[in-house]
């Protein structure tokens, strides 16, 4: 998962301004569906996902006897559909992250799914926490993503327990770079959540039904100094293990390039490091010593019915009893590997891609990435309450400044 404050602050702006929200988005915002038969299915998705759903679509619309169309959305794929369901030009089945779906619903853009009994225990239980919110399912997850340590095993044969054996295996190794872990100019609050929440901090509090509790901000609080009291200790001005030169577009090419014995990264890092020749592992990431576990943010892809959609009934069909069967989620593994949400599609593939169960047992504390609207406002504070800190910026002042940033945003 790439997590871009940009696009997180452009959906927030959208979830608080119905109307205006338009004007610069890229992909297709009108006239896809605008004029939809009645015996037609809209799906949207991005590039590679569209290409997998392809023959599915295909055998569907062929036994309910309806045109399945499915166009792929190649970015600004949140954005752009907030705006053409505000159209009334949208899909009826839209495929995306699973924290879209406190922005998508307060802007009245995603129905709730209806599964069968059988078919949620069907799923893992971690990816279908991810997809209730107010205390309803919207929509149907089909994999599953979070970050986990993967180590050259040549530089570093055993995987360290703590962050602070991390660094002392790092120095022997003798590598350029003792962690690449991105953070850039402008931090990364996603790379970055396994060590704050290990060192005590948090984002938000939780409510009484489980879920997130945006009137419990963290961020700021007595909890969030100490963490990043914690995280200065790793920064530039300390171990040197955190760094800003290390960034989203080059701490995998690092790592594959041997500068580093350790990676911070996904699923989505393997193919990079297989086809370098990388003999690697994968295992937790691994937490400050005395601390609490390194706790990484669990991201779960989803299919949405949209409110506005022309046959909703086909979308629910399509959603609750297409998506949930195994040949389904194997195509979509096989398009672009993640660890199936469908335990059937799971057990079918783990036996094939031993990655896979290392990615969900470095998981397993995981926490599911805020859906709430108001999850918008902290990535970019504090990432560059992170960037300043990992540079050498005092870290109270530095996060109490950030938390009152993201206050006065979500009020």
């Amino acid at each position: 998962m790439r997590i871009r404050a940009a696009g997180a602050a452009a959906a927030l702006t959208c979830a608080l301004a119905l109307t205006g929200c338009g004007g610069g988005d890229a992909g297709p915002t009108t006239g896809a569906s605008a004029e939809t038969p009645k015996g037609e299915l809209l799906i949207w998705a991005d590039d590679k996902r569209a290409a997998a759903l392809q023959p599915f679509a295909e055998k569907f619309g062929a036994e309910n006897g309806v045109t399945v169309k499915v166009q792929a959305i190649s970015k600004d794929q949140q954005t752009t559909f907030v705006t053409a369901s505000q159209q009334g030009s949208g899909p009826d089945v839209t495929v995306g992250a699973h924290d879209w779906i406190g922005n998508l619903v307060q802007n009245g853009a995603i129905d709730p799914v209806q599964l069968s009994a059988d078919q949620a225990a069907g799923l893992n239980p971690n990816a279908l926490k991810a997809v209730t919110f107010n205390g309803q399912t919207y929509g149907v997850p089909y994999a599953m993503e979070n970050l986990a340590l993967i180590r050259n095993t040549d530089l570093a044969p055993k995987a360290p327990a703590t962050i602070e054996e991390l660094v002392a295996e790092a120095r022997k190794a003798k590598t350029p770079e003792k962690l690449c872990l991105q953070v850039g100019q402008k931090g990364d609050a996603y790379h970055l959540y396994p060590l704050y929440s290990s060192a005590g901090g948090y984002l938000f509090g939780t409510s009484a039904d489980g879920g997130y509790d945006p009137k419990d901000l963290g961020v700021g609080k007595p909890e969030s100094v100490k963490a990043f009291q914690k995280i200065a200790t790793l920064g530039e001005k300390g171990e040197g293990a955190l760094k800003r030169s290390i960034t989203g577009e080059n701490s995998i090419a690092t790592f594959t390039s041997k500068k580093c014995a350790f990676l911070v990264s996904g699923p989505w890092a393997i193919a990079d490091v297989k086809k370098a020749g990388i003999k690697y592992d994968i295992s937790p990431v691994p937490g400050f010593q005395g601390g609490q576990p390194a706790r990484p943010f669990l991201g779960v892809q989803t299919f949405y019915v949209a409110t506005k959609g022309k046959n909703k009934a086909l979308a629910q069909e399509f959603v609750t009893n297409y998506v949930t069967t195994p040949d389904l989620a194997v195509a979509l593994y096989a398009a672009e590997p993640r660890p199936p949400a469908l335990t059937a599609a799971f057990d079918q593939v783990k036996g094939k891609d031993a990655d896979l169960e290392k990615f969900v047992t470095a998981g397993k504390d995981g926490l599911p990435l805020p859906a709430v609207p108001e999850m918008a406002a902290i990535w970019d504070p504090f990432g560059k309450a992170e960037a300043a800190v990992v540079g050498g910026a005092d870290p109270t002042s530095t996060i109490t400044a950030a938390g009152k940033a993201i206050s006065a945003a979500i009020k």
